[in-house]
């Protein structure tokens, strides 16, 4: 098994990270709520309580604090000192001035179904996602793959419609979905790229829960993209991570006779609450209104449909 304790958390500022928090298991109590709150910066303060349901409200803040956490650990900024901003695409990015030999530090993170999980990498460009397989919101799953049918391409089809019933089938789509998001957050592009433009031909046809595994491959009009690296974990029977990383800058001269897909794989490290707060400096005084906010709340509607971005 591949799963590494919180506790090693600790380690040399600039190296592959890869964290998941499970914040569909975590039940805040008010102090831990309102520690959080004071944890982000305003503007994220308020879109957060501004969720109609607590799932996401508790997701959203997930993913904030992991991208906190990371800065605060690897970059060395004080966490009350952290800009982050948005790009027009509405990626995360950090605001603040950070030193040459950190300039190429990239880090992205996701959140959908039970987890919100993040990757990041000291000189490679980077992007995450998680899909949690689960049952269409309405119709048949027959039904919802005709209607995402231009997501994927013929190949791609022919490997998920050949498992051998409909809940693997599905298993697969969603591990296809989650390989294509990773890709399209690594490079920013948003929702405008054609998905058809990008296959995977998927390998191993299954994965074994808490393992990374790093053979799949990715064709880019029609051609293997050999700078790219995909790793594929599933944190347990049902989400799926891919992260898609890009070719090491100084990979060509460094490594002239090694194939991309021989860098190390980094395994997923499982966070507590107490984990992401560790190095946290309150941004903000407390708001007690957040928590009557937060407690006025429903926790998920009845049926939710999944949605990654």
């Amino acid at each position: 098994m591949l799963w590494r304790p919180a506790a090693s958390v600790e380690r040399l500022a600039m190296e592959s990270v890869r964290w998941a928090f499970s914040y569909a298991s975590w039940v805040p109590c008010r102090e831990d709520w309102l520690l959080a709150m004071r944890l982000v910066q305003p503007e994220e303060k308020e879109r957060i309580g501004q969720f109609v349901f607590t799932r996401d409200a508790k997701a959203a803040m997930a993913g904030r604090l992991l991208i906190r956490k990371l800065i605060a650990e690897k970059l060395n900024i004080p966490w009350n000192e952290i800009q982050l901003e948005r790009t027009s695409k509405g990626k995360p990015v950090l605001a603040n001035n950070i030193s040459s030999r950190h300039s190429l530090f990239n880090f992205n993170a996701s959140h959908q179904g039970n987890y919100a999980v993040l990757a990041a990498e000291p000189d490679r460009q980077v992007g995450i996602d998680v899909m949690k397989t689960s049952l269409p919101g309405s119709g048949s799953i027959p039904e919802f793959f005709r209607l995402m049918n231009r997501q994927f391409t013929e190949e791609e089809w022919r490997t998920i419609t050949s498992m051998r019933n409909e809940w693997l089938q599905l298993d697969m789509f969603h591990r296809h979905w989650a390989l294509k998001e990773s890709f399209i957050k690594a490079i920013g592009v948003g929702i405008g790229f054609d998905l058809q433009r990008i296959e995977f031909n998927v390998s191993p046809a299954q994965l074994e829960v808490g393992k990374t595994y790093n053979e799949t491959i990715m064709l880019l009009d029609g051609e293997v993209e050999k700078d790219w690296t995909f790793e594929e974990t599933r944190l347990d029977h049902c989400h799926h991570v891919a992260v898609a990383l890009g070719k090491p800058e100084g990979f060509e001269e460094k490594h002239t006779e090694v194939s991309c897909r021989d860098v190390t794989q980094t395994a997923f490290t499982m966070l507590a609450f107490d984990d992401l707060v560790a190095s946290a400096v309150p941004l903000t005084p407390e708001d007690p209104a957040c928590w009557d906010n937060f407690c006025s709340r429903q926790n998920s509607p009845a049926r939710q449909s999944s949605n990654s971005r």
